[in-house]
């Protein structure tokens, strides 16, 4: 069976690639433009899903970012709180054994020494307060102003504080003040104090030494613990940068359209229309007139 082809088919036809031809060039002229390969999720729906995917893996690694740096922050400053708490009680201890060792001591040496007792203990007290940013690095949860007063103790929560690092990785920040400076009678303040109700009175401080001791070596085991939990936060940052580097390369060369390919494409596509265009124009160009010629 023959079909008879007729003028106003072909010219439906040739208009019907015109317009898919005239929609093309548009999509390139925006992708030209914009530099970017998906302008509607119809132009590359496995891209977009695939774009879509990508960004919200982008978007949890900036958060696992944001709490590594504030890890590492928090851990630094730590770290350098209890550096200050070992060098106080390590001048302490370097006192008693002067007081312990100075059997003729007057009034005069032994006040300086109860004064020089005390400001310490002030220095250590400081450091039991330390913030990062409004937060206390040794109280836990609390959110008090002040987590440490030497008459009343602490009034910090048991509650730690995490910060999620990366997928199902979390690192602590906070260090508990107790294991630190010690609590009651047990405190590093209660035995200060003690050390200069001894020296006042005449007794010997050197028995006071093995609770100073036993508190320094506390000190020692908090900075190492606060030492692997920040190298842990440091190496997260450096992982998370370098995924960060690869999503992005990744959502790049999904969503993103080459300078180069695009402006070749687009003079392609301009070629080809403008062909189409003067084609379609010799094919359609007899009219009634021709035929009655």
């Amino acid at each position: 069976m023959i079909t008879r082809v007729t003028t106003q088919m072909s010219m439906a036809a040739a208009t019907s690639r015109l317009q898919a031809g005239a929609a093309k060039l548009a999509q390139l002229t925006d992708q030209a433009t914009t530099l970017k390969a998906i302008g509607r999720p119809s132009d590359d729906p496995v891209g977009t899903a695939t774009a879509m995917q990508v960004r919200k893996d982008q978007a949890a690694n900036a958060q696992w970012s944001r709490n590594a740096d504030d890890a590492a922050g928090w851990l630094a400053t730590t770290d350098s709180a209890l550096g200050d708490v070992y060098s106080v009680l390590s001048k302490v201890r370097d006192l008693t054994v002067q007081a312990a060792n100075s059997a003729t001591m007057g009034d005069a040496d032994r006040d300086a020494l109860v004064t020089e007792f005390q400001g310490l203990a002030t220095d250590l007290a400081s450091s039991a307060n330390t913030k990062y940013g409004t937060r206390s690095v040794f109280a836990g949860a609390s959110t008090a102003a002040t987590v440490f007063d030497p008459t009343s103790g602490w009034a910090s929560s048991t509650a730690p504080v995490d910060r999620r690092i990366g997928d199902g990785t979390t690192v602590r920040v906070d260090t508990a003040g107790a294991s630190v400076f010690g609590t009651g009678a047990d405190s590093v303040f209660a035995t200060i104090s003690s050390i200069v109700t001894d020296l006042q009175n005449g007794v010997n401080v050197n028995p006071r030494l093995n609770d100073l001791d036993a508190r320094i070596d506390a000190v020692r085991g908090a900075q190492a613990d606060v030492g692997v939990r920040h190298a842990a936060a440091i190496t997260a940052q450096s992982s998370l940068k370098s995924a960060s580097v690869d999503l992005e390369a990744r959502r790049s060369s999904v969503e993103d359209k080459d300078l180069a390919k695009a402006v070749l494409d687009l003079q392609v596509q301009q070629t080809t229309y403008q062909a189409a265009l003067a084609v379609t124009a010799k094919v359609l160009q007899p009219t009634l007139m021709d035929y009655l010629r």
